[in-house]
């Protein structure tokens, strides 16, 4: 009994820590990916449902172990594989069953519990700000790092300026050779007043002369 026990605590736990992991994940989504608001009871509810899902599947599993133990009775032959059981097997598989079932019950007592569920959406919360902290506190190492903390600032430099010369100023060059022909489009589009002016003048003079 102490070991079916132990099995099921031990499994319990599992079951919660993926749990845990549901919820933070839900909760970097909502309130960080998507800006959401954070609403503990909202993040309740998913816990539960989390919670009864995992039951779920820990009573198919007994249902499924269940079944080969049927299968595995009154056979005593060679077995041909891992899951190929046989009578022998069928104490080992009667006791797997039941500590499924014992997981599948405590996962749902624990989702009936709103005290504990509250715990969990908590400690979920603080693993989901532990994430965003960590990536912040990583992303201003990188900003602030200086030649002399940073032991490849030469080889990283050295990538920073070929991405510098290969991008940068080629993306520079090309919006210049642009922006160059733009302006020369306009201006050929453009009429030159003077050159107009004195145009109109040198056929004055000329009518002038012809009337002479």
């Amino acid at each position: 009994m102490g070991r079916t026990n132990e099995a099921i605590a031990e499994g319990l736990s599992i079951a919660t820590a993926a749990a845990r992991l549901a919820v933070r994940n839900r909760i970097l989504v909502q309130t960080i990916a998507r800006g959401g608001q954070f609403d503990g009871e909202v993040f309740a509810e998913y816990a539960r449902k989390t919670l009864n899902s995992l039951a779920d599947e820990q009573d198919q599993a007994a249902e499924r172990v269940t079944h080969q133990r049927k299968r595995a009775w009154g056979r005593f032959s060679d077995s041909s594989g891992t899951h190929d059981y046989r009578d022998r097997d069928t104490r080992n598989l009667r006791r797997r069953a039941k500590q499924s079932r014992g997981v599948a019950k405590e996962l749902r007592a624990f989702a009936d519990d709103p005290q504990r569920v509250a715990g969990l959406v908590t400690d979920a919360r603080i693993a989901a700000w532990g994430d965003v902290e960590a990536n912040l506190s990583q992303r201003l190492d990188v900003e602030g790092m200086t030649a002399d903390a940073d032991p490849e600032y030469a080889q990283m430099r050295k990538a920073r300026m070929d991405a510098l010369r290969m991008v940068d100023l080629a993306r520079l060059a090309s919006q210049a050779k642009r922006r160059a022909k733009e302006r020369a489009a306009v201006e050929e589009s453009t009429p030159d007043q003077p050159a107009a002016d004195g145009d109109k003048a040198e056929k004055s003079k000329k009518k002038k002369t012809a009337a002479r």
